[in-house]
């Protein structure tokens, strides 16, 4: 049973790439990405060196974007800095049953496949959930809510460190939102990771207050602070 200081924690991106999303990876020496269109997260050793660096410059190739994610080590100076986001990781407690009241999956919340993906596009182009793009769906299960045959709202799983999985791509479009609906995919993606012997975790920007409330009343807590960053390779 994985505990609340589960290490993999601290290295989601690399855990999941080593792991779960190896089929999803490309490498060279200590360094790793996710495939192009699946992901744009990288990582490189919990306690990388300059050749470590060296490795994801090449891998990525001159004057690429890096996205490290919750990576805590900084690289060379002359990595051109992109973006910084304070944010939070948070977690399900063991054996936590949160009141779900009006949260239950309805016979509208559909497993989105492959033919999903336009529309799964276009509704977070609307909503910036989060990265996103044509592949992004293989990293695991993705639900929607659908009114009228119309993707209004959806979510999924994301990273995949042992014994745990990401809820991510949170999203509902704007004439649709105040419904539950976000409640409910979330809900019904947590209940299918508990099902399986794994613990849902996810992460949110540390300004996204509504989502953050969502999340705490539906039982996730606080795990740890984190700095999203993204660089530019020299």
């Amino acid at each position: 049973m994985t505990n609340d200081d589960d290490p993999v924690l601290d290295d989601p991106v690399g855990q999941s790439l080593g792991g779960r999303h190896t089929h999803l990876a490309r490498r060279h020496g200590r360094a790793v990405t996710y495939l192009t269109d699946v992901a744009t997260f990288s990582a490189v050793s919990t306690d990388p060196d300059a050749r470590d660096w060296a490795d994801l410059a090449e891998l990525l190739g001159p004057g690429a974007f890096a996205d490290m994610f919750s990576c805590p080590a900084l690289p060379p100076s002359h990595w051109e800095p992109v973006f910084t986001l304070e944010g939070r990781q948070l977690i399900r407690p063991v054996g936590d049953r949160p009141d779900r009241t009006g949260t239950e999956p309805g016979t509208d919340v559909v497993e989105l496949g492959a033919d999903s993906v336009p529309e799964m596009l276009d509704l977070v182009a609307r909503t910036e959930p989060g990265p996103f793009w044509p592949r992004t769906r293989e990293l695991g299960t993705y639900l929607g809510v659908r009114v009228d045959g119309t993707l209004v709202a959806m979510a999924g799983e994301r990273l995949r460190p042992p014994g745990w999985t990401e809820i991510s791509a949170v999203c509902t479009a704007p004439d649709a939102r105040g419904q539950g609906h976000a409640a409910r995919l979330v809900g019904a993606l947590a209940d299918r990771i508990v099902a399986r012997g794994e613990r849902p975790f996810l992460h949110v920007a540390e300004t996204n207050t509504a989502a953050i409330a969502l999340y705490e009343r539906l039982g996730f807590t606080t795990r740890r602070q984190v700095t999203f960053r993204g660089f530019r390779t020299p």
